[in-house]
């Protein structure tokens, strides 16, 4: 089992705060970070687009992580959400069983 970091930005904060709880709650992320809004630049359907942003940053396992992919594409908004896993070089083994730990039913 490794740890994972996965990256999803969300369009305001209750989505965030919404979306934090409900993979917390049902065991596919061990944590999950609220970053502060930031504006995002980027292209889609052919034109240069502009959006203000809430990022998340989600703790979980390799051996979740396609659950968790799954439950986000059924909560967010967007077409293509951003989702973007990736894996830990290193980190403290303790904090690393914890995530285990609680992302194991």
């Amino acid at each position: 089992m490794k740890v994972l970091l996965v990256v999803c930005n969300v369009p305001d904060a209750m989505l965030a705060k919404q979306l934090a709880e409900t993979l917390v709650s049902e065991r596919l992320a061990a944590c999950a970070n609220i970053l502060p809004e930031c504006e995002s630049v980027y292209r889609w359907q052919g034109q240069v687009e502009r959006a203000r942003e809430v990022p998340l940053l989600l703790k979980t396992t390799d051996t979740v992580y396609a659950a968790l992919e799954q439950r986000i594409q059924e909560l967010h908004p967007y077409d293509v959400p951003e989702i973007i896993a990736l894996p830990l070089a290193a980190g403290a083994m303790a904090y690393q069983q914890w995530v285990m730990a609680a992302v194991t039913p």
